[in-house]
C-alpha cells in the first residue's frame, strides 16, 4: 500500500522482495496527486470510488484532510473486502508524515492478528507516534532516512520491512486462529497495573486452575481501549476488571484516560464482568502545561 504517483519505484522494489519470499502481493494505491508510475492491483480511482468519490475531483481539492479522508474510507472498504474473502494476511506501507497517517489509519481498521508493518520517517515524532499506533498491533520501524530513491540506507530499510511482514505472516496465527482457540478454552480478560500485581497474580492462578486462559491488559489507557475493542470482537467469555481506574482518568483528564465507552462493551454483548475499585485513589497527570492550547491542568 503506497502513493504510487511518487513512490512507484520504491513500492515495486518492496513488492519484489516480498514475492521472492513466496507471497502474493496486492498493490493498493492511495495517491491523491496524479497518475501512478506503477500499475496497481487496486488503483486510486477504485479506492476513491469505494468511498463514493471521484479521483479527479479529489485531486482538485484544496482541503487535503478531506481528500485523505475519502481515500482512507475507500481503502478501508477495499482491504476489509480482501479480509472477508480470505485474501489478506498482512499489510505494509512506507513514507513520511502524510503516508504514515493515511496508512496507519487504514491498518487500524483491521483486527488483532493481521500483520501490520509501517516503515516511517516520522515514527519518532512524539506528537504523532501515539496516534499512529492507536490501540492496534501495528509494528512501526523508524526508517531514520526519507524513503526516496535507492541509496543503500533506503534499500536496507525496505529489505528489513519485507523481512518483517513476511516473518509475521509466516509465524502469526491470524484472527481466525485466535477465535478458534477461544472455542477450545474460555478466555478471560484481566486489567492490571503495578499496584495490583499481587492480586492479579492470584486471579490468574485461580482462573488457570479452573481451566480458563487469562489475557492480561495493562490498564494505562490504551490497554483499556484495546481490551474494549477485543471484547466487541467476541474474543472473551468474561472480564476480570481489577483496575477500571481509566474511567476516573477519562472524567478528570488524566494521562491514562480509557475513553468514553469504557465498561460498556461487556454489558452490550452480555458476558459477565467483575469490577473492583482498584486504582481510583490516584490520578496520573502532568506536566502542568498540557493540551493542544497549552492550557494548565487543574486538579
Amino acid at each position: 500500500m503506497s502513493t504510487l504517483d511518487t513512490k512507484g519505484s520504491e513500492a515495486a522494489f518492496l513488492k519484489g522482495l516480498i514475492q521472492e519470499r513466496g507471497h502474493r502481493v496486492i498493490l493498493l494505491d492511495t495517491n491523491t496527486g496524479g497518475e501512478a508510475s506503477l500499475l496497481a492491483d487496486i488503483s486510486a480511482k477504485e479506492v476513491a470510488k469505494a468511498a463514493g468519490g471521484n479521483i479527479e475531483e479529489i485531486r482538485k481539492m484544496k482541503d487535503t484532510g478531506k481528500a485523505y479522508g475519502i481515500m482512507i474510507e475507500g481503502a478501508i472498504k477495499r482491504v476489509k473486502s480482501l479480509l472477508e474473502k480470505g485474501e489478506l494476511d498482512g499489510i505494509i506501507s512506507f513514507g513520511g508524515a502524510s503516508n504514515t497517517s493515511v496508512a496507519t489509519a487504514i491498518m487500524k481498521s483491521l483486527p488483532f492478528g493481521i500483520a501490520k508493518v509501517m516503515l516511517s520517517s516520522t515514527a519518532a515524532m512524539p506528537a504523532y507516534a501515539g496516534g499512529y499506533f492507536g490501540t492496534k498491533d501495528i509494528a512501526i520501524l523508524h526508517s531514520v532516512v526519507d524513503i526516496v530513491g535507492f541509496n543503500p540506507l533506503v534499500k536496507d530499510v525496505l529489505k528489513r520491512g519485507a523481512g518483517a511482514i513476511c516473518g509475521m505472516v509466516e509465524t502469526g496465527e491470524g484472527p481466525k486462529s485466535l477465535l478458534r482457540r477461544k472455542r477450545e478454552k474460555d478466555l478471560i480478560a484481566l486489567t492490571e497495573f503495578k499496584f495490583s500485581e499481587e492480586c492479579c497474580f492470584h486471579v490468574r492462578k485461580l482462573l488457570g486452575e479452573r481451566g480458563f486462559e487469562v489475557i492480561p491488559f495493562h490498564a494505562q489507557g490504551t490497554g483499556d481501549r484495546a481490551m474494549e475493542e477485543l471484547i466487541g470482537e467476541g474474543l472473551f467469555q468474561g472480564i476480570m476488571d481489577i483496575v477500571p481506574a481509566g474511567v476516573g482518568e477519562e472524567l478528570l483528564g488524566g494521562n491514562r484516560a480509557a475513553g468514553p465507552k469504557r465498561l460498556e462493551r461487556a454489558g452490550e454483548i452480555g458476558i459477565p464482568q467483575l469490577i473492583t475499585p482498584s486504582g481510583f485513589d490516584m490520578l496520573s497527570c502532568g506536566p502542568l502545561e498540557r493540551g493542544d492550547r497549552g492550557d494548565p491542568l487543574w486538579i
